[in-house]
């Protein structure tokens, strides 16, 4: 197994070369669909964005952070409230809907010491302030960033680029 030192620069290429929605194109339809499927007004797009930036964050994925990040500067959102997505725990700057979609996103990510990774008890928070429709989008949002996950984690786009062009 090849390690690189924590040191060492990190080349501004992509791992893999070929864009992987040109060698399956079928992708395209599959990608429509579940932006068409989070997007349909149930949930803030602010607050999916913030559960795959902190997607991103968990899973290590440069891609991803400066994606979502860019996403949500876009939207208008404030640096601080950008910035501690990271520590949204701790932070003032979210509201109890925000926090049961980022307590939900790191629950799916993230193992479990105690069981199940959403517990009852957090379900139950999420439905205080999502309606069932709302829930599965939300449901959905966090498996949308999940299926580009791998794409950005094994084929490691190039952070920064276009959103439509990070293979070059």
């Amino acid at each position: 197994m090849e390690t690189r030192s924590i040191t060492a620069e990190v080349r501004m290429a992509p791992r893999m070369t070929e864009d992987p929605a040109q060698l399956v194109p079928e992708l395209a339809e599959v990608s429509a669909a579940l932006f068409r499927a989070t997007g349909n007004g149930s949930v803030p797009r602010t607050t999916i964005s913030l559960v795959q930036l902190r997607a991103g964050q968990i899973v290590g994925s440069t891609y991803l952070t400066v994606l979502h990040t860019g996403f949500l500067r876009k939207a208008g959102e404030s640096e601080e409230r950008i910035t501690s997505v990271a520590s949204w725990a701790d932070s003032p700057y979210f509201t109890g809907a925000e926090r049961a979609a980022l307590a939900l996103v790191e629950a799916v990510l993230q193992p479990s010491v105690h069981g199940e990774r959403v517990s009852d008890e957090l379900y139950g928070r999420a439905t205080e302030h999502y309606d069932a429709r709302a829930l599965a989008t939300l449901m959905f949002a966090i498996g949308q960033v999940n299926f580009f996950i791998a794409v950005a984690l094994i084929a490691k786009p190039v952070p920064g680029r276009s959103f439509t062009d990070p293979w070059q």
